[in-house]
């Protein structure tokens, strides 16, 4: 079962009693979950091959109406979403600096319906060594403001600078090199693209991938609420995606729309199939 259905579970499990008055609320705990991923995996820093350091500190900025529903039940909220940080950090085989924290707080210059998430890598005083998640499987916008070290900053610890070449070579040992590109990588610099449904990835080689129920498509999804020519993935820069006139739509991040700008780590909803759009350098 997937980190995020396991968070809805649990909160439907408490909608009869203190959330029932939250879910009435513009802005959803499911919205802000997704969004703490997102926030993980935007401001991951790679210290080295075994280790991930991902932001363990979270401010959610809401608006006033939606703070003011929000805050009493902030204790047993941030709770649920530290939880689910720390199983997503399992799922993708991250770490923290510290123990994790989730806050709420209220800003003027928000809308109803809109929040904000802010985070900060913060290292434990009693610990140096950050903290790893629990081992698990492989897996397959932040404002920038404060001081250095702040919310929106990497962590203040930098990681170890890499061992210099050993001398009398221009080269390092064969332990220590990259690995060489195995046969079809794109070349270095380009843009690899894919989805992930399911925990199954599905690579993006072409300007335009069409996802729907329909056998001609070129990502097939067995689900009676996806449409047979659901929608369509165009790469670009940035890449989109476009509801093909399907009967329930598309949710990308938390919003219904029939168009959207994807980044690494949007999250697409289609009848009751999430996919996860990801995008790096080859």
């Amino acid at each position: 079962m997937g980190v995020m259905k396991r968070f809805e579970q649990r909160l439907e499990g408490l909608v009869n009693g203190t959330f029932a008055k939250v879910f009435k609320s513009e802005v959803q705990p499911v919205e802000i979950a997704g969004a703490l991923q997102r926030e993980c995996d935007n401001n991951a820093t790679i210290w080295n091959r075994e280790r991930t350091v991902v932001p363990n500190d979270f401010i959610v900025e809401l608006s006033t109406p939606d703070y003011e529903r929000l805050s009493p039940y902030s204790g047993q909220l941030g709770d649920e979403l530290s939880g689910l940080v720390r199983d997503y950090a399992k799922q993708q085989r991250y770490t923290f600096m510290g123990p994790i924290k989730v806050h709420l707080e209220k800003a003027e210059d928000l809308d109803t319906g809109l929040y904000r998430v802010r985070s900060r890598t913060l290292a434990s005083s009693t610990s140096q060594a950050p903290e790893r998640a629990p081992a698990g499987p492989p897996a397959p916008v932040s404002p920038q403001g404060g001081a250095p070290g702040g919310y929106g900053y990497p962590p203040a610890a930098v990681p170890p600078m890499p061992a210099a070449p050993p001398p009398g070579g221009g080269h390092a040992p064969a332990a220590n090199r990259p690995p060489a590109p195995g046969p079809g990588a794109p070349p270095h610099g380009q843009v690899r693209r894919w989805i992930e449904i399911n925990g199954t990835r599905h690579q993006i080689s072409r300007a335009t991938l069409v996802l729907g129920r329909s056998t001609d498509a070129d990502v097939r999804i067995d689900d009676p609420g996806v449409s047979r020519r659901h929608c369509e993935i165009r790469t670009g820069t940035p890449s989109t995606i476009q509801d093909l006139g399907s009967t329930n739509g598309i949710v990308v991040d938390g919003q219904h729309t029939t168009r959207a700008t994807l980044r690494d780590g949007s999250r697409i909803v289609v009848g009751n199939t999430t996919i996860v759009y990801r995008q790096a350098e080859g």
